[in-house]
């Protein structure tokens, strides 16, 4: 396999990218409530720091300024899934649609980790 140049030829970053295209179809969805606007404000937000944060981390010079924001990427995917538990419990997803897109989540989290790992063992 040859070197990746590019970010968007990442398997992580086209989940996590597709997730949040997902996710900006179904908060269109919401209620047109105060805590249903915050709720999808901060959903759209952690979603989308998913792949912004693999791609702005793939563009350092240095594997460990890559590994700190793939960190950040890990913890925006469980901060997603935070938000996607809530808008559940709200009712304003479906808890099939949740379950779906938490298992996308889990998905791009042990690719983070194994990505993480990677990195990390060419450092060492």
């Amino acid at each position: 396999m040859g070197r990746i140049e590019s970010f968007r030829e990442l398997t992580v970053w086209q989940k996590s990218h597709q997730l949040f295209l997902d996710i900006a179809n179904d908060v269109e969805l919401f209620p047109k409530k105060r805590v249903a606007w915050i709720i999808a404000d901060q959903i759209l937000r952690s979603s989308s720091s998913i792949s912004a944060n693999i791609s702005e981390g793939f563009g350092r010079r240095s594997s460990a300024d890559y590994i700190h924001f793939l960190v950040i990427s890990r913890g925006s995917t469980t901060e997603t899934q935070n938000w996607l538990i809530k808008c559940r419990d709200l009712g304003y997803i479906t808890k099939t649609v949740v379950a779906e897109r938490a298992g996308i989540c889990d998905e791009i989290l042990k690719m983070l980790n194994a990505l993480i790992g990677s990195l990390q063992q060419k450092i060492s």
